[in-house]
């Protein structure tokens, strides 16, 4: 290698790019290091093993006996078997790799992002950690961390073919062919496609707004590769199910129990920062006389509506609105030159970055903790060990764990909402579980034999005045009921 290519090369590797990416990698293994238990990372790995020792795809709940082996659509079966394929080969290490690895890859592609789309890589910064506070509401072993990795590669492939090349539209087909099969959020980034399409079309100016049409060329390309992705999405196991499945969920299952799928709280610390950032682009627009192009505005209006209407969704406005933000911002900033890099001071912070990451890493034991202390699993040991038998019913959040620790005793409720309000029994815990109905009618109902619940519960505190039911088992983390046979 000459020597004036091998120094172009060392100074692309030690880059200010490179070092910020490196910098957000140990953000992401500081944010997420003690983050390992979510309650559906167990049924999503469940159904990853099945697929994997099975070699089929489940088309009927499997780990539940309230469901009575209902229709169930396996929307994220690709993310399920990579996350068991995580847990196959690192055990819990490698699930933990899994988590840092995605969420490190989310805020690195969400800093490219930026970069590309304000042209400045230093306020790309700024976008990143945008994108990572709103993140936190969401990074978990979950299939949604690869779902909103794909929204934020659409965004740029959008970005680089109405600016660049329309060649660049044509690998949307193939994403959309993947994401179909990775999570439920592939019907958002269509309707996000859908707007900036239309968006295309749209040319005005007024005071503060802006629309430019795009160049037929692009135009053009950009509908045919969106046709195709619509094709794209029947490239699935199930056909036009799995493609209706995201909107058959959000209008037809009453999940309003789950916290996530509630409205955001403003007060609360997301929503105080959607509240910022809208207001920092409301003051740039009015004192700096900042320019809002019209396909922002229309992303800007339809991620506030999805953060509003749904906490789950404040992550996807924080992908929306990064890029955004840092394009107003990025004059205020001196922009990147090369020329000017410091290769060395790059390369040390580099090493730095990495030795942090990897000393930031769980340990198995530290990983092995957090399962004990988040988790029934004392329960669980005591209810194999005294042999119970009969219908359990299992506290919404413990239900996920019962389908990998405990398969041999198959759940009343778990994470899959879905399924469960289809049969009814999301109504039915719901009022049980916060009281509005006599407990005995569901106990009833069900032929509850036993119950595993938290203690903090507050049926944990009426069941042991109920005639026939005793504490068998109690710890910090879940307490078990037993109904006496007699009664």
């Amino acid at each position: 290698m000459a020597p004036a290519v091998r120094s172009s090369f060392l100074r692309r590797i030690f880059s200010f790019p490179v070092m910020v990416s490196s910098l957000l990698m140990v953000l992401a293994v500081l944010t997420v290091r003690g983050r390992f238990n979510d309650p559906d990372m167990w049924w999503h790995m469940r159904t990853g093993q099945v697929i994997w020792t099975t070699h089929t795809i489940p088309r009927v709940d499997l780990f539940s006996w309230t469901t009575h082996h209902h229709a169930w659509v396996p929307h994220e079966w690709v993310s399920q078997t990579i996350i068991y394929g995580a847990y196959r080969f690192g055990g819990y290490s490698g699930l933990m790799f899994f988590l840092c690895g995605f969420t490190a890859a989310l805020l690195i592609a969400g800093y490219l992002l930026c970069s590309i789309y304000a042209g400045n890589a230093k306020v790309a910064l700024l976008g990143a950690l945008t994108i990572w506070f709103f993140s936190t509401s969401g990074t978990a072993i979950r299939p949604q961390l690869i779902g909103y990795l794909l929204l934020i590669v659409e965004l740029l492939l959008f970005h680089l073919g109405s600016t660049r090349s329309p060649r660049w539209f044509f690998c949307l087909p193939p994403l959309f062919a993947v994401w179909v099969n990775c999570h439920g959020s592939f019907f958002l980034g269509l309707a996000v496609g859908c707007l900036l399409y239309a968006s295309s079309f749209v040319a005005f100016h007024a005071p503060g707004f802006v629309a430019f049409p795009w160049p037929r060329k692009a135009r053009w390309s950009c509908g045919a590769a969106l046709v195709l992705s619509l094709v794209a999405l029947f490239l699935n196991p199930v056909g036009l199910h799995q493609v209706l499945y995201p909107l058959e969920t959000m209008l037809g299952s009453n999940l309003d129990l789950i916290q996530e799928f509630q409205p955001l709280v403003l007060t609360s610390a997301r929503g105080v920062g959607l509240l910022l950032v809208l207001a920092c682009i409301a003051f740039l627009m009015i004192s700096r006389y900042a320019t809002l192009y019209w396909h922002e505005l229309a992303l800007l209006g339809a991620g506030t509506w999805l953060a509003l209407s749904h906490q789950r969704m404040v992550f996807v406005f924080g992908i929306l609105a990064a890029p955004i933000v840092c394009r107003l911002l990025s004059s205020y900033w001196d922009r990147y030159e090369p020329e000017r890099d410091l290769p060395i001071a790059n390369g040390v912070l580099i090493l730095a970055a990495v030795l942090i990451a990897v000393a930031a890493f769980p340990s198995r034991a530290s990983l092995r903790e957090q399962v004990r202390r988040n988790n029934p699993a004392g329960a669980v040991d005591y209810i194999r060990a005294q042999h119970l038998d009969g219908h359990m019913l299992n506290d919404w959040t413990y239900g996920g764990y019962l389908t990998w620790a405990m398969p041999e005793h198959p759940d009343f409720i778990d994470g899959r909402g879905d399924v469960f309000d289809l049969v009814g029994v999301v109504k039915d815990f719901g009022a049980w579980a916060t009281l509005q109905t006599d407990p005995r009618l569901l106990l009833s109902k069900y032929q509850i034999d036993f119950c595993l619940l938290p203690p903090s519960a507050p049926m944990s505190h009426v069941l042991p005045l109920l005639p026939g039911w005793k504490v068998a088992y109690s710890d910090d983390t879940a307490v078990v009921f037993v109904r006496d046979r007699a009664h």
